[in-house]
Parts: structure tokens; sequence; C-alpha cells
């Protein structure tokens, strides 16, 4: 569907179900670079399990308009002023990547609007190389290159999609191809600059679920691990094998972890 969010024309993915927002909400936000597609299985499970799904394509993602949104603390704002747009009146979040330091800025900022966490691939940092910085800000196709080959864990690159004929690697670069330019960098250096991450957690009153890949190399379970210690009511979920993108890796645990 099509909503207008703080003035701006807004893709949303919805899980084949129209919004309703008399049912409990679940916003589910992606990672840099990305939009709603990550969500395509996920999605489509809770819809049709009683909840109402919004799965926005960020500010100039995807199929949404207007220019991306610089750091962290403005994209939780955004994600506020969405669920206010919705019509409902909080929403469970689901963050992958750059959408779980979304998640849980838009906790510290807006409790009132959420009502409850499950943070994916997630860390209280995330550094970003200089080199890959570098090359997303030329919107170098070596920056595809980095993100889809570090994102992806061992077994994923020796294929084994569960949707027959696809192949993880190659999904996951044409849809960083398909953005529009400056976006992989912007959120990129948004990623790298946020730093409010421990403190953020510290604040977090929700139930939250912490879901890590055992052989993640941009987020490690690690680092992970550290800002589930410091997030009150946290539980944490390691997913065996499981690079960064876990919701292609392992779509079936990544859901039952969910759940």
């Amino acid at each position: 569907m099509q909503l207008s969010v703080n003035g701006s024309d807004t893709f949303i993915a919805t899980g084949g179900k129209p919004f309703d927002p008399a049912l409990p909400a679940v916003v589910m936000i992606h990672g840099a670079g990305f939009d709603s597609s990550t969500w395509a299985l996920h999605s489509r499970w809770f819809a049709h399990h009683g909840y109402s799904v919004l799965a926005p394509d960020l500010p100039g993602h995807g199929r949404s308009a207007g220019k991306p949104l610089a750091t962290i603390a403005e994209m939780a704002d955004w994600t506020a002023a969405l669920i206010t747009a919705s019509g409902a009146s909080k929403a469970r979040l689901i963050g992958h990547s750059m959408g779980s330091l979304i998640a849980i800025e838009t906790s510290a900022r807006h409790p009132d609007k959420v009502s409850g966490l499950a943070l994916i691939g997630t860390a209280a940092t995330m550094t970003v190389g200089p080199d890959l910085l570098k090359a997303a800000e030329a919107n170098d196709v070596s920056a595809i290159d980095m993100v889809s080959i570090w994102g992806l864990g061992f077994k994923a690159e020796l294929g084994g999609s569960l949707a027959p004929g696809l192949w993880m690697h190659q999904g996951a670069q044409r849809v960083l191809q398909e953005a529009k330019p400056g976006v992989l960098y912007n959120d990129l250096n948004a990623c790298n600059a946020y730093q409010n991450g421990l403190t953020a957690a510290a604040a977090v009153k929700v139930p939250a679920t912490f879901i890590l890949g055992e052989r993640d190399m941009m987020t490690p379970a690690k680092a992970g691990k550290t800002l589930a210690a410091a997030t009150p009511n946290a539980r944490t979920v390691v997913l065996p094998g499981a690079g960064h993108m876990m919701m292609v890796e392992q779509p079936d645990e990544l859901l039952a972890a969910l759940q």
C-alpha cells in the first residue's frame, strides 16, 4: 500500500492482507541499501496469523519517494511517524542490521510507540570499513560485492537456496544494484556514525529478542550478545552456521525465533 509519512509518499508491503490498525501491529525494518522485499516470506506469515504488517521501503529506497534519511535518529523518528500515520497506537519492531539500530533507537526515543523488539544481525556499533565506505560513496560496484560476500554465510555461497533455481548471492546483489545512487553509502555512513546503541538498549522497557548468526561476519554474534546483555528483559537466539542474511539463509529458523 501507499501511505503518506511526514508528507512523503511511502511504499509499504503488508504481507498480502490489508493493514488493519485494530490488530496487533508489526513493523519490519530493512537493512542498509535494501528494501521491503527483505521481508517477503516473514511479512506474509505475520499477516496471516493475526497481525497487521507494515514493511516499508525507507525514504528514498525501493518504491518510496523522498531522500534517504541521514542518521539513525532521523530514521527512528520517521518510524514513529509511520506508526502514527498507519492508525496504529504502537507496534512490535522487527529490524535487520541497520533496521535493528533504527528499532532500538525508536524504542528509546518513542517508548509509547513500541510494544516489543526483535533485533536481527545486530550490534551496539556497526563500524564500516573505510574501503567499503569509499567504494559506496563512489557508487562503485565493488561495494555491492563486499556487502553480498561478507553478508552471506559460508553455506549460502555454496548454493542451497530453499527456493529452487535461485541463488542467494545474486539475489542480494540484484536488490543492491536496483538501489538509487548514494543510498547504500548514506545507510552505511549512518550505521558507522551511530554510537547510541548501549544507551538506547539500557532504556528499553519492552521484551526484546536478539537473533544472531553464528557465522555473521558483519555483526558478529559476540557483538550482538554484548548489546543483549545491556538490554533489560532480553533473550538471545543464535542460529548455528548462519551469516548476516538470516532471512534467506535460514528463513524457517528465523521465523521460529521471531515467534
